[in-house]
């Protein structure tokens, strides 16, 4: 007796495999006739850094993922290395976007060292949060004796254009901040799609927007006189606040929308920079 068997196709069909965007990209600097200039460059993949003519004694690298955004199972490593007595500043050529996820993760990797009585602007424009993003980045910064620090990591939640607001969007970031081998500061920010997270008082109370702040100053006094002069920028109504322990100074701000929180940081921005101004990216 013979029974017509149907083959089952789904069983033996290949999964197919997603394409995913990889990037590394570092950089190295070094001094020459007190300005700071390339030492290394190294990219790979969607990971690229141009260095734009700039008339400051700083080096300036803007960071740019040719993939055109990040979504999940990405993954993206940058790192930084400043000489001593160097001053670098890293920015990006856009806000990057976190898109939509099938199911996996987005991992952006950020590792840099900072050499004694070297700055580092770390002023990476926006990172603007999809419906349906899962986002993992981290920040790891180690600093030699009498280094500092301006750090900036903004988050906006959908386009404002658009009127989204990626209420599902998922998203950690951590931070963790060494002299030599002393941790100064560290912490962590996760959204994981609650919406009392997003609406809740003591969080971000409906704001779409928000931005975390650091600065690392040669001394206490200096963060204390720094900490002066940010708190005669901004009103009481300002949705800014600011604090200093020791050398550290943080910041914290949040708005209803990007353009809004945009116009809390920039002036504490430049008022924190070692180059003295923004990119000029920042200001397109």
């Amino acid at each position: 007796m013979n029974f017509a068997v149907k083959p089952n196709l789904e069983a033996v069909r290949p999964t197919s495999l997603m394409q995913r965007a990889r990037g590394i990209g570092r950089i190295k600097t070094k001094q020459r006739d007190g300005k700071t200039c390339l030492d290394t460059l190294f990219q790979e993949g969607c990971g690229k850094i141009r260095l734009p003519h700039t008339h400051s004694q700083a080096l300036e690298a803007v960071l740019i993922n040719t993939a055109g955004g990040i979504t999940g199972g990405d993954q993206i490593d940058w790192s930084a290395e400043v000489s001593p007595r160097g001053k670098l500043v890293v920015t990006t050529q856009a806000c990057e976007r976190s898109y939509r996820s099938t199911g996996d993760t987005a991992l952006v990797r950020a590792k840099l060292h900072v050499g004694a009585g070297a700055h580092l602007d770390w002023l990476p424009q926006e990172t603007i949060l999809f419906a349906g993003s899962k986002l993992s980045r981290t920040l790891d910064i180690t600093l030699e004796p009498a280094a500092t620090l301006t750090a900036i990591e903004a988050v906006l939640l959908g386009r404002d254009a658009m009127g989204e607001e990626a209420r599902d969007a998922m998203f950690s970031d951590n931070w963790r901040i060494y002299r030599g081998d002393r941790l100064l500061h560290a912490e962590a920010t996760r959204l994981t799609g609650d919406g009392s997270e997003r609406d809740g008082l003591s969080l971000l109370d409906g704001c779409r927007a928000f931005a975390s702040i650091l600065h690392l100053a040669a001394n206490a006094d200096m963060a204390n006189i720094v900490l002066d002069r940010l708190r005669l920028q901004h009103t009481g109504k300002d949705m800014i606040a600011a604090s200093a322990n020791g050398e550290r100074l943080v910041i914290r701000a949040m708005a209803p929308t990007g353009l809004a929180l945009r116009r809390l940081i920039v002036p504490t921005l430049i008022e924190l920079t070692g180059a003295g101004d923004l990119p000029r990216l920042w200001h397109l």
